[in-house]
């Protein structure tokens, strides 16, 4: 149970990085929402924990590092989409070598 909670968890603070940053093409990336929020909530929400000195327990120390966190990976991982550019469409390719002359 405890496992569903985290995951549920991390979704949420995964679609909430989104709707800070904004939604790309009007929807919510569940998959970007799900690696966002439990990344960020394990790396933020840990680290900020540790640092407030409230250790693992579950504080709003805790929550507030994990929505930072989700919103650091969120950016970092449009950043690096954009970077790389759009994927390029597959050529087509005809089986008929008088039609591929044709296209030429």
């Amino acid at each position: 149970m405890l496992i569903l909670a985290i995951i549920l968890f991390g979704m949420l603070v995964g679609a909430a990085a989104q709707l800070i940053l904004g939604k790309e093409r009007g929807a919510i990336d569940w998959a970007m929402a799900f690696t966002a929020g439990v990344a960020g909530s394990f790396i933020g929400g840990l680290l900020i924990s540790l640092l407030a000195g409230d250790g693992l327990h579950l504080r709003p120390s805790g929550i507030i590092g994990s929505l930072v966190g989700a919103l650091i990976v969120t950016a970092a991982w449009r950043w690096m989409r954009d970077r790389r550019g759009p994927a390029k469409p597959a050529a087509s390719r005809s089986g008929n070598p008088a039609k591929r002359n044709q296209a030429k």
